[in-house]
């Protein structure tokens, strides 16, 4: 199952992500897959205002690798990938934050390099200001999160 939805704005994006972080719980991963500037980030701002982290917290971590913002439902761990070349050990340092205590979200993540169980979002620039998005789960509990979102809009 993949589902596809389309925005027309930042906010709409913001709205989406929202929406969709009523559905996670600690564990869950998203990885977020599509070009510069297609709206990764506003995409991260959209779930840390769902969790109930303040959204203007949230800055792309492309030099810092690795964000954490706490003082919502749970953590949201943020990785931002497109500077760094993840070789295996790099990795298993991160199990903690990929299956600890939050919702872990990592751009750029089709340079991870490794089949991890997580919802997809690919991210495409639409016509103007849309930007269209792809979600796909990659296991049991991203199908899951899948399912109750798409039900959500009924």
């Amino acid at each position: 199952m993949t589902l596809e939805r389309r925005t027309r704005s930042d906010e709409e994006t913001r709205l989406l992500a929202g929406r969709l972080a009523e559905f996670l719980s600690p564990g869950d991963i998203l990885g977020l897959v599509g070009p510069l500037g297609a709206g990764k980030t506003t995409f991260v701002r959209g779930l840390a205002r769902g969790l109930g982290v303040r959204p203007e917290e949230v800055q792309s971590p492309s030099f810092t690798l690795l964000r954490t913002y706490r003082g919502g439902r749970f953590p949201l761990h943020h990785l931002d990938l497109f500077r760094i070349d993840l070789r295996p050990e790099d990795r298993l340092s991160l199990r903690e934050f990929l299956y600890g205590d939050g919702v872990c979200v990592i751009e750029w993540f089709d340079r991870f390099g490794e089949e991890i169980e997580r919802l997809e979002v690919r991210i495409a620039y639409g016509e103007g200001e849309d930007r269209l998005f792809r979600l796909e789960p990659f296991g049991d509990r991203p199908a899951e999160i899948l399912r109750a979102f798409d039900s959500s809009w009924r």
